[in-house]
């Protein structure tokens, strides 16, 4: 008769669970656009609780259009961000579009459609000029797109004196003030533009390119990519979208006003760090920065519902900033503190 030994079996070995709060952080941390979804949902759901009229068709049509012009910016800008790059003459760059499109339509009798584009080559060509010192001269893009904010800012002001250019074609009034099945055109222009770079971004070499020159430019450019080619191209595109949001703004007022753009310098930024966009480069999504903006655009869209000064839309632009910067810094201190 054989003897069998019986071997009490051993539970399974189960990595231990980590605290509900830590597992929180790093699911957030984990996911690129955890944080800012649910914040947005947050802030969604508590601003419906807040106004009765938050919620309506009117105001949502009102949110998604000033969203479109600030978000067009905010792509431009946070691609420059994910490069470890900034231009603080979006803004400027949109204003001085809007101007010369007003100019070439109205005072030279310019084809509205033709002066539209020529405007948007225009942008193209003052952020490629911004790209094109920055690489060549190897200036801090900081720095130098502060100077040409004030060199762009200026043609605009001598170009118009000052004075808002009316009698904009109808021909184009369209594009700022149309709907589509109840949506707004120049939201629709948004999304069109946020699908197609956000496609470049993460599915093409060239979105990978930007992520990694944005990391470590000198082990980019020992791979052999043309960190200095893309940073001008992106330079470009930023100065492309700040245009097309100065040219759709000016669709929508039916003037091109000397002051379009004067806003379009913190939010951007703002929107994008919200959004997750590192400001150290590397890190982020244009989707992400698009998000950020909306959460902007909610909590402006309260302050005026509940008939609050609109002079603390800047104060509270910056404290956004800090408090997100603050969020970031500390969440990543409290995931890294056991690795120290």
């Amino acid at each position: 008769m054989s003897l069998e030994t019986t071997v009490p079996a051993t539970p399974s070995q189960q990595p231990p669970k980590a605290p509900p709060l830590k597992a929180l952080v790093s699911r957030l941390a984990g996911n690129p656009l955890g944080g800012v979804i649910a914040a947005l949902v947050i802030i969604f759901g508590a601003s419906c609780a807040l106004s009765p009229h938050f919620l309506t068709t009117f105001n949502m049509v009102i949110i998604a259009r000033a969203l479109a012009f600030i978000g067009l910016v905010t792509i431009g800008q946070s691609i420059l961000m994910i490069l470890g790059e900034l231009d603080l003459s979006v803004g400027a760059i949109g204003g001085l579009a809007g101007v010369v499109g007003g100019i070439l339509m109205v005072q030279l009798g310019l084809n509205p459609w033709l002066s539209l584009g020529l405007c948007l080559l225009m942008g193209g060509a003052c952020g490629l000029l911004n790209g094109a010192l920055i690489t060549q001269l190897r200036l801090h893009s900081l720095v130098l797109t502060i100077g040409m904010a004030g060199v762009y800012g200026g043609a605009n002001l001598v170009a118009t004196k000052g004075v808002a250019i009316t009698g904009v074609p109808r021909d184009i009034t369209f594009l700022g003030r149309g709907l589509v099945m109840g949506v707004p055109v120049p939201f629709l222009v948004l999304l069109v533009c946020l699908a197609i770079v956000a496609f470049v971004m993460l599915r093409t070499p060239v979105g990978r390119y930007i992520y990694a020159i944005g990391s470590n430019p000198d082990a980019a450019r020992m791979l052999g990519i043309r960190v200095n080619a893309i940073r001008m191209g992106a330079f470009a595109l930023a100065g492309f979208l700040s245009a097309l949001a100065g040219i759709l703004m000016v669709a929508r007022l039916g003037t091109a006003q000397p002051s379009i753009g004067d806003t379009w310098v913190l939010g951007p930024i703002a929107a994008a760090v919200i959004g997750g966009v590192a400001t150290t480069g590397g890190i982020g999504s244009p989707i992400g920065a698009v998000l950020g903006a909306v959460i902007i655009g909610i909590i402006e869209d309260i302050i005026v519902l509940f008939g609050i000064s609109p002079y603390w839309q800047s104060v509270v632009s910056g404290g956004i900033v800090v408090l997100a910067i603050s969020f970031d810094a500390l969440a990543r201190r409290y995931l890294n503190r056991d690795a120290v």
